[in-house]
């Protein structure tokens, strides 16, 4: 059988992909399995050797995220936490310092912390060739009024909600918490956040929370899992400033048991694409506050439910002239997509951002390796 056109469109571009990579990288051949994001950076045997190369890869509306890349590689050596005096060595210790970091992991690691981790800006927190996970019934991560943050490789599950009380966000200064919602990943009034190949699950809120007019924000390649609220961009109905928010939600797998919000977008724009959709108890894509949608070359699977066939779902009875568009997406189980609106909804990428969307019969490939990969010392990322 002759390959299809999306499959040979696809492999042409991790050609291009691999010939154009800064010289930091070496040539190898693309493997076919890798989405556009990976082919940037997986194939290289000496990843460990220049991890920031990593922060040339974002696509999407995040693609301007560079984290730590400028700053040295700063090595998390204890999995403890003190919120207010963090001790040298800990992740804490490194997340709040005023200049750019690398953040990386001496051995496999599960850390819970005492209260929210509040990360300062130009941080990459990268998990690869260890396995780090956060959480464990502690608060988790926040990631507020900051620029240029990265979060890799590691798994975020068991978050709680976190507790009043005196935070350090940064050397030189702590303030009083009101306690966190109990999110994995908290993105508040940010700019320039990439989330990626992460394991996320079970937590006493949402997964990744998107609010306040954060915008630059891409969420890629994580596994998400066993969870109620999964993303929900947007503070509240009618807040202004989200309305400035653009959020790209790309090669990331939504696991069977999950029931809503994947994501759910009260105001702002969002790109979903390829996108795999094993289920819902609910609905996947939700809105409520004249939101823009585009749904573009995702693998939705209904549940077998027959009341919770439909992916979308509005939270207000005036939605018909909202923009809500499905294109190339495949739809299995009886799943359907009801659009809305009129005009175009095609995301304005700079070339940077930029990345081909494949038909929704190609997802499954596409995200064959979503969430934390498992990744060695001095072999290709695969």
């Amino acid at each position: 059988m002759a390959p299809s056109s999306d499959l040979l469109i696809l492999l042409l571009l991790f050609v291009v992909f691999s010939t154009t990579l800064t010289s930091s990288f070496p040539y190898y051949p693309p493997i076919p399995s890798l989405n556009p994001i990976d082919s940037c950076w997986r194939y290289d045997p000496l990843w460990s050797s220049h991890r920031q190369s990593l922060a040339n890869c974002p696509r999407g509306f995040g693609a301007t995220a560079i984290g730590g890349k400028y700053g040295p590689i700063y090595t998390v050596t204890d999995p403890s936490d003190n919120p207010l005096n963090p001790t040298p060595g800990t992740l804490r210790y490194a997340a709040i310092q005023n200049n750019p970091l690398w953040i990386i992991f001496s051995r496999d690691m599960s850390i819970k912390l005492k209260n929210e981790l509040i990360i300062n800006s130009y941080k990459t927190i990268d998990g690869r060739g260890v396995k780090v996970d956060i959480g464990n019934g502690g608060p988790c991560i926040t990631i507020q009024d900051v620029s240029h943050v990265i979060v890799h490789g590691i798994t975020i599950h068991g978050c709680t909600k976190g507790k009043a009380g005196i935070v350090r966000s940064s050397p030189t200064h702590a303030g009083h918490r009101q306690g966190s919602d109990g999110d994995a990943v908290t993105i508040w009034s940010s700019t320039d956040v990439w989330i990626d190949h992460c394991n996320l699950s079970s937590c006493f809120d949402g997964l990744v929370d998107v609010t306040h007019g954060s915008t630059r924000v891409t969420i890629s390649n994580n596994l998400f899992a066993d969870h109620d609220k999964v993303m929900l961009f947007g503070h509240v109905d009618g807040f202004a400033p989200d309305k400035a928010m653009k959020v790209t939600v790309a090669f990331n797998r939504f696991s069977v048991d999950l029931i809503q919000r994947m994501p759910r977008v009260r105001t702002g724009y969002a790109h979903v694409a390829n996108n795999r959709y094993d289920g819902w108890e609910m609905y996947a894509i939700g809105g409520s506050s004249n939101p823009t949608i585009l749904s573009e070359g995702n693998y939705y699977v209904a549940p077998n439910n027959r009341d919770a066939k439909e992916v979308t779902k509005r939270e207000e009875g005036n939605w018909k002239n909202w923009k809500w568009r499905s294109t190339k997406d495949l739809f299995l189980n009886g799943a359907y997509f009801v659009p809305s609106g009129w005009g175009s909804c095609t995301p304005v990428y700079s070339s940077s951002q930029q990345f081909y969307v494949a038909t929704g019969s190609m997802v499954p490939l596409l995200t064959a390796n979503a969430g934390v990969l498992s990744c060695s010392m001095a072999k290709p990322c695969v």
